[in-house]
């Protein structure tokens, strides 16, 4: 049951989270701008027949993911009580998962919905829409993690001088994971501050390397509230600014997981990893291409979403990766 709780989890929260990217990049974030229901009511269909206007397709884009998310809350209970009930017995899933994994899981998606009423009520303030992303691939990660724990790795065997060479991969495997993880974060920032039309070409930023760029005003965190984000509040030069330590940032983030890569198939104890390490290099080259025909092709809603889907794919494979080179470098180790 847990296992299947957990891929289910895992699979579910990934569609939750593409269908959160769908919705802020198709204008649809207020398409219900009160919470948890559309105008008060459980679905758009019940505002129109109050004789409510709205725009019934971004409301019912709005209302499908947070029925979905909804969704994701009753397998994460459920999750949270296997481990519960596990713990309290000696039988079940308590060897699988720690009663705190548990129940920080529960905690986790219920502040994620307190996000998720925050970026409706305070009209899609940026932090609050970057912080519901990050906490969304939390949850997603979080899921992940606990599908490699409750299943056991059937790969090709560890080299018996694999642990150290592990142990020393583990440091750099980690930085990548955090780098992407800051990557993403400066996406969220560039999205949610309507910043991705900023530089509509690729190498170059409006024709120049190195454009007006106004870093001061880019990255104010906290605005106050009363103020409607949608469509953006920044002037020009501070969404380049957004944009361009965006792309920088990509940047970054391939040249230290191709470094991940490389060091792996070239050393020969850690061969248990390269098909991993393979996955890991698959999800960034396509991202890289995404990235790059979405700005070919003026940010297109569906090469964007893919852009956002990418991201979390990119993620999940070094959240494997990182599992397995943890387990060759201390293959005793067992709590989550």
């Amino acid at each position: 049951m847990l296992r299947r709780l957990a891929l289910l989890g895992a699979l579910l929260c990934l569609g939750v989270v593409v269908l959160g990217a769908y919705v802020r990049l198709s204008a649809a974030g207020l398409g219900c701008p009160d919470w948890p229901g559309c105008y008060g009511h459980l679905t758009p269909r019940g505002a129109q027949q109050a004789s409510v206007a709205l725009d019934a397709g971004k409301a019912w884009r709005e209302m499908v993911h947070r029925y979905a998310a909804s969704t994701l809350g009753l397998v994460i209970v459920l999750i949270a009580a296997l481990s519960i009930k596990g713990r309290a017995s000696s039988t079940g899933a308590g060897g699988a998962v720690t009663r705190g994994y548990g129940i920080g899981l529960l905690a986790l998606v219920v502040f994620q919905g307190i996000l998720g009423m925050l970026t409706v009520t305070w009209q899609l303030k940026p932090l609050i829409v970057t912080l519901h992303l990050l906490f969304g691939l939390t949850t997603l990660s979080l899921l992940w993690w606990l599908w490699f724990r409750v299943n056991p790795s059937r790969e090709l065997r560890p080299a018996p001088d694999a642990s150290a060479a592990a142990r020393g991969l583990r440091g750099l495997v980690a930085a990548a994971l955090v780098v992407l993880i800051v990557q993403i974060a400066l996406g969220g920032w560039t999205s949610s501050n309507y910043a991705a039309l900023a530089c509509p070409d690729v190498p170059k930023c409006q024709g120049a390397w190195w454009p007006p760029a106004d870093y001061r005003n880019a990255f104010v965190l906290w605005r106050g509230l009363g103020i409607n984000y949608e469509g953006g509040i920044l002037g020009s030069s501070a969404r380049i600014a957004i944009h361009l330590t965006h792309r920088m940032g990509a940047i970054l983030t391939a040249l230290i997981a191709s470094a991940v890569v490389a060091i792996i198939f070239v050393k020969r104890p850690l061969r248990a990893l390269r098909r991993r390490a393979a996955a890991v290099l698959a999800a960034l080259i396509l991202q890289l291409t995404i990235g790059i025909v979405m700005v070919k092709q003026a940010f297109a809603l569906p090469v964007a979403v893919a852009h956002n889907a990418g991201a979390a794919v990119l993620l999940l494979c070094l959240i494997a990766l990182y599992r397995k080179v943890c387990d060759i470098a201390n293959p005793r180790a067992r709590a989550l």
